[in-house]
């Protein structure tokens, strides 16, 4: 990530806390939940590592490439597995911006890391920023109802088994949200 330098540690910290809240996801007893979570902690520590600040590590452009392969790979299996839910469509969409912007810096001249020129097709980009922002404005208003339901439903319910803070809806839906927010911030810098 090109940015200020402030920004981009932020944006570290916010993938790499939603990556770990990820994994802890896969606890869960609910299979599905635990291998939606698990693409979820690879898209997350992913973030983390792309939103180095460059001035502190500019990965080279094998590393680039590996990213590449590894987020084609992950959207291959999304692709594989949106047969089941519309849900993995996302998970497709994410995967392949990751590669998109890897193979983005992967193409770039080792002098334009430095200087932070653009890259990647401008209309491409612009299609994947007009699709992040709507799933930022749409999973930021799902969120507030289901906090509202949970609580409700938590106070209502008395004696009700209580599910672990990890198998929680509005905790995999607010770490969704911050995984977009940090994908349009990505992009945005490109």
């Amino acid at each position: 990530m090109h940015g200020p330098l402030s920004a981009a540690w932020l944006l570290v910290a916010l993938c790499a806390a939603t990556g770990a809240y990820c994994l802890l996801r896969m606890r869960s007893p609910v299979d599905e939940q635990r291998r939606t979570a698990g693409g979820e902690a690879l898209m997350g520590f992913g973030m983390a590592l792309m939103a180095v600040p460059a001035a502190v590590l500019t990965p080279p452009r094998t590393v680039w490439l590996l990213y590449a392969v590894v987020f084609g790979a992950a959207a291959l299996r999304a692709l594989w597995a949106s047969r089941a839910g519309a849900h993995h469509l996302h998970h497709l969409v994410g995967a392949f911006a990751m590669a998109y912007m890897a193979a983005a810096m992967a193409a770039r001249p080792p002098t334009e890391h430095a200087h932070h020129g653009g890259a990647g097709t401008p209309a491409l980009t612009a299609l994947l920023l007009a699709y992040f922002a709507a799933y930022v404005l749409w999973s930021g208003a799902r969120l507030v109802p289901a906090t509202a339901t949970a609580t409700a439903t938590t106070a209502t319910t008395v004696g009700s088994p209580v599910t672990g803070w990890g198998d929680r809806p509005e905790l995999a839906r607010a770490c969704r949200l911050s995984m977009g927010i940090g994908m349009l911030a990505m992009l945005l810098t490109m």
